[in-house]
């Protein structure tokens, strides 16, 4: 018995020293020392030997099997480092490669342009103020010089959440919380950004929702050459020392009088050209000097007090200084057409 231990022991680390993966191994184990392997089935007959020879084939067995399991222990531990270095070569990385490109963003044109139009006027003594989106009936229409029956609602055909609540039409009741928590008390010089809202159909010019941003300026003695020296300066701020404006009178609600406001053609400098419909002028605002009705409504006395206002559609802006002729691009999310700005 002995010897057939020795020829197990042989064939053992034989075979262990051929096997490849540790499924492989595990098979080599049961085979000769499992429950039906190689040394049981050996010393299965033991009981044939006498009481000298027992001890001695018990003793050998137990070494047989000590040196079996070892080389398995062994042979494992190189496996499982090889299985180590070939998953680390497979994922190895070569640092010396050039990093990947980080995609950055940028802010979106439409903030690019309220953020320069906001520049512009802080640097002329405005101040920027904002207010909800949510407004009542009395802000967005009544203190603006629009009561329940004026005609001039219907120009702006409204989101109502209720008969008393809705999404506002324009920032000007910006202008009137503003004018109402200085108490009769000058001067005020705000902008108002933000968005509007207005039932529109929506195509290349229109949209039903908007951005805009509407100027206040309320003082002693305050006139209307006030507004067009203001205008004229941001207007050449804005798109050009080269440009230059015109006022047409026109009417709102809420001044008197009240202006439409052109600004030279920058593509044909004047003279006439499709973008400017052959005129040589391009509309861009509406203002006038403040109605002594709205002063008096949010507290200021008329007599004493005059002031001026003016609004502008922020995309119609963006639209001119780009070159843009689509106004749904800009509420699209088509990063083709946002990548162009990454560089405001």
């Amino acid at each position: 018995m002995i010897d057939q231990l020795e020829q197990i022991k042989r064939e053992a680390l034989a075979e262990i020293k051929q096997v490849d993966s540790p499924k492989d191994l595990d098979t080599v184990r049961v085979k000769y020392l499992g429950k039906k392997g190689s040394i049981t089935t050996v010393l299965r007959g033991m009981g044939k030997l006498s009481a000298e020879e027992r001890p001695k084939v018990g003793q050998k067995a137990n070494e047989v099997r000590e040196e079996i399991q070892a080389s398995l222990d062994k042979m494992f531990a190189e496996l499982e480092e090889r299985a180590l270095a070939e998953q680390l070569e497979k994922e190895r990385i070569d640092v010396t490669l050039p990093g990947r490109k980080v995609h950055m963003g940028a802010r979106h044109p439409l903030t690019a342009v309220v953020e320069e139009i906001e520049d512009i006027f802080i640097g002329l003594g405005f101040q920027v103020t904002e207010g909800p989106e949510v407004e009542t009936d009395y802000y967005n229409f009544e203190a603006l010089n629009l009561p329940p029956e004026h005609p001039a609602r219907e120009m702006q055909d409204s989101f109502y959440v209720t008969e008393d609540i809705l999404l506002r039409t324009h920032t000007s009741p910006v202008q009137a919380r503003t004018m109402e928590k200085h108490e009769g008390k000058g001067p005020v010089k705000i902008v108002c950004p933000g968005k509007v809202y207005r039932r529109d159909d929506d195509d290349a010019t229109h949209s039903h929702q908007f951005m805009q941003i509407e100027g206040l300026y309320v003082d002693e003695n305050v006139r209307m050459s006030d507004l067009k020296g203001t205008l004229e300066t941001f207007v050449k701020e804005y798109f050009g020392a080269d440009r230059s404006i015109r006022l047409r009178p026109s009417f709102f609600p809420f001044t008197e009088p009240s202006v439409e406001v052109d600004v030279s053609c920058g593509s044909c400098g004047g003279d006439g050209c499709r973008v400017c419909k052959q005129t040589g002028w391009i509309e861009v605002l509406g203002a006038g000097m403040v109605h002594p009705r709205v002063l008096e409504m949010s507290g200021f006395d008329s007599k004493k007090y005059s002031g001026f206002a003016f609004g502008m559609g922020v995309e119609r802006f963006a639209l001119l200084k780009y070159g843009i002729d689509d106004i749904r691009h800009f509420y699209t999310n088509d990063l083709r057409f946002l990548e162009q700005f990454t560089w405001e």
